[in-house]
This record gives structure tokens, sequence and C-alpha cells, in this order.
């Protein structure tokens, strides 16, 4: 019996009940099409389409949208030739590309958690895993020495350090993607009494802000902000090894997408 690509949908979407107006949805391709090869990759953008097809997979599953928003958005991408070049790249290849987005997240634990902690090398220090965070104790270490630990682990050329870097970290609080807004990443913190916040992103005048006064009034208060795609891109990469052993008979391989902004 072959494996197609509704499938491979279904079983990822089995283990959390039917979300309504989900955005994880086919977003190229044919559901009824054969899986003969896997592409997993954070973001599905020009190249990573590129070499999913070089490699021979005619399936990619991404976290992230196509077309730039998080749900589509047709005015935006209308008349646009950036966007038609790259749908003209998916249509002339043939891949289907399925976006694991709502159904990852909603998953207990939520694989994109899991798989960033088991890059950095930190489960062993998980104090409690909550709906859509984690908090860690970690042995005694400054903010400094806990964004050397994540630089090395995750291989970022750089990360963002606000509030006292010099201020030592015994708990800490990780939330991955965009969840480092203000309305969850403060009560977050003051609620579970952290010393250290850990984020993907979230907008720049709100909780950094909010770390600054923190820290300028003597608390010893820091945030680590990684970046939407370094905060995520491990619990894709640990999505690909569960395929690999889900699908032997399916090459399945992870595609790493480069840094977005470089340093000048």
């Amino acid at each position: 019996m072959s494996t197609t690509v509704q499938t491979i949908m279904d079983a990822l979407r089995s283990s959390v009940p039917p979300i309504p107006d989900t955005v994880d949805v086919l977003m190229a391709g044919q559901p009824d099409t054969e899986v003969t090869g896997i592409a997993v990759s954070f973001m599905p953008t020009q190249e990573v389409i590129e070499k999913a097809v070089a490699a021979g997979a005619n399936l990619l599953i991404a976290h992230e949208p196509l077309s730039y928003t998080h749900r589509h958005d047709e005015k935006l991408t209308g008349n646009d030739p950036v966007f038609a070049q790259k749908l003209k790249l998916i249509e002339d290849s043939g891949i289907a590309i399925f976006r694991y987005h709502d159904y990852c997240h909603k998953k207990q634990p939520d694989i994109i958690m899991t798989g960033l902690l088991s890059a950095l090398e930190w489960e062993s220090s998980l104090a409690e895993m909550l709906p859509i965070a984690a908090i860690l104790e970690l042995p005694s270490m400054t903010v400094t020495e806990v964004a050397a630990h994540v630089k090395q682990k995750l291989g970022m050329p750089f990360l963002r350090i606000t509030g006292d870097s010099s201020a030592l970290v015994s708990r800490a609080g990780i939330l991955v993607g965009y969840r480092g807004g203000a309305s969850t990443a403060i009560p977050f913190m003051r609620e579970h009494n952290l010393d250290l916040l850990i984020v993907g992103e979230g907008p720049e005048w709100e909780t950094p802000e909010y770390i600054r006064d923190a820290a300028h009034q003597g608390r010893a208060k820091a945030l680590l902000t990684l970046g939407h795609a370094e905060s995520e891109e491990p619990g894709m990469r640990a999505l690909s090894e569960e395929l690999k052993l889900r699908y032997p008979e399916i090459r399945v391989e992870f595609l790493p997408i480069k840094p977005i902004f470089r340093i000048v």
C-alpha cells in the first residue's frame, strides 16, 4: 500500500483533536500523490524548495507559510513577481508542500520545544513543561555564560541580550517562536519568578523595554532573543528524525535555512 501526501498529513494531525480554521493546510500539490521522498524545513524559502526538488523529494513539510504572512493574503501576493516566480518553481516541479504549525504546537509535549531543549542539551534541567513554555532550573551561570552556551549548541553567529548580562541565572523560561510579546512573556516571567527569559522574537518595544526598566531598577533580570527560526528550527529537525523512523522506506532529509539577518 502506497504512502500518499494525505496519509502523512493525517498521521501528523492524528495526535491532536481537530483544530478549527487551522493554517495546517496543503499549500501546494495534490493529496493523493504517492510520496517518494520527504524534505523537512522550518521555512519554505525559494532556496529550500529548490534543494528539496534537487534531492528528489516530492513532499516538503514546513513550519511556516509560503506567502510571507501567517494566513495567505491574495492582496499581498496576487500580482507580485517574487511570489509568482516561487509559484512557477512549485508548479513546474509538482512538489507538494504541507504546513505543519498548529498541530505541531498543540501536540503535548510540543516537538518544537522539546527539539530546542534537546539541541541545547537541557532536558535534565527541565523543571516544568507548560502548554506554551518551558521552565528550567540551571546550574549557577551568568546570563553571558548562558548566551555563550546557546550560541555554541545552536551554531548561531549572534544573539541579542537585554538587561543585566552579569546576573546569575538559576531559573530560566523559554518561549519559542513569536511568543516573546509582553502579554505572554511578562506575566510568565513574573508568575514563575524567572531570572532569564529566552524567546524567539516579539515586538522590540514590549518585553525588551520591560527588561530594560527592571535592570535599571537593580533587578537581576535579562532577556535572550534568539530569532524566530533559531528557536523553532531544532524542532523541525527533530520532526525529520521522527519521520525517518515512521517511514523507513521513504528518504527523509532535513533542510536547514541560513540566518535571515547579518550583522554589518
